[in-house]
């Protein structure tokens, strides 16, 4: 019987032991911001990706271009990004750099909290941040469609 135990204890632990495939998810994303000084808005096109990292909790990174009007110029925003999820919404903490090409301060720090609503074909939701180098606070809204 000793014996037997010791057997299925070894089973359990490497079946425990052994590694999940990764759930990971992609969304093709588009985005629309408001920077309160100077008055500017800014568009964006982003590809997010993220791999689950509890229940109800994704890691991931978003990444992409970014055109800003007055003047003229295009970047590439890139943020790390912490989502919680649950009943139909989400909240979500972004940070990373954003490149600014042909600009005297072209590597600015983006930090931002974010929330909105999830279906199976798409999320909608508000991001509220702050966008080093003009030191401005920003208002943005959001759409992504998973891939």
């Amino acid at each position: 019987m000793r014996p037997l135990r010791s057997a299925l204890a070894a089973a359990a632990l490497a079946l425990l032991a052994l590694p999940r495939a990764a759930d990971a998810r992609s969304a093709l994303g588009l985005g629309a911001d408001w920077l309160v000084d100077p008055e500017a808005g800014e568009l964006q096109l982003t590809l997010a990706a993220e791999t689950r990292l509890a229940r109800h909790a994704t890691l991931g990174v978003r990444f992409g271009g970014m055109y800003l009007p007055d003047p003229d110029r295009f970047g590439a925003p890139i943020d790390g990004r912490l989502r919680i999820r649950g009943g139909g919404v989400y909240a979500e903490g972004l940070v990373g750099p954003w490149i600014v090409f042909d600009d005297d301060d072209a590597l600015r720090l983006h930090a931002a909290f974010g929330f909105g609503l999830l279906t199976r074909s798409m999320s909608f939701g508000v991001e509220l941040g702050w966008l080093g180098g003009t030191d401005t606070s920003m208002v943005g809204v959001r759409v992504a469609f998973p891939l």
